[in-house]
């Protein structure tokens, strides 16, 4: 709690505030954190600074963030290739477009894109998964 109060002695803004100017969303990711990390280290009293068991658990926690991170994007990814060549619905728009999964596209750790009818749509925007038909044909002796 200490790095949020030296974040706002710094910056003159309340804890809230300083999250709401620099991000939108509601939680942290490793920039805000090293940010954090970086203000807690350069506003400390240099008579009495942090201790570095202190640093080396918010190391830790930085490290097991990027892990998290890292898991949650190859999770997506599973999650995407595994539905090719389903039929799906996808919120787009205009009208929901139903289609199959024609391929996947990953640019560089951000969120798959599934390519349905020839146009991208993120997974956030899956609506439905339809179960796939197969037809059999009847096999032939001679």
């Amino acid at each position: 709690m200490s790095t949020l109060s030296s974040l706002s002695s710094v910056s003159g803004l309340t804890p809230s505030a300083a999250s709401q100017s620099t991000n939108p969303t509601p939680t942290l990711d490793q920039a805000d954190f090293l940010q954090l990390l970086v203000t807690q280290m350069t506003s400390q009293d240099p008579l009495s600074p942090e201790s570095d068991t202190d640093m080396a658990a918010q190391m830790a926690q930085f490290s097991s963030l990027q892990a998290s991170t890292n898991t949650e994007t190859d999770i997506e990814g599973l999650q995407a290739n595994a539905l090719l060549g389903q039929t799906v619905s996808v919120a787009s728009t205009g009208s929901p477009q139903t289609g199959a999964v024609s391929s996947v596209q990953m640019q560089s750790r951000s969120e798959p894109q599934l390519i349905v009818n020839g146009q991208p749509y993120s997974l956030s925007q899956l609506s439905a998964i339809f179960p796939t038909t197969t037809s059999t044909t009847p096999a032939t002796t001679k």
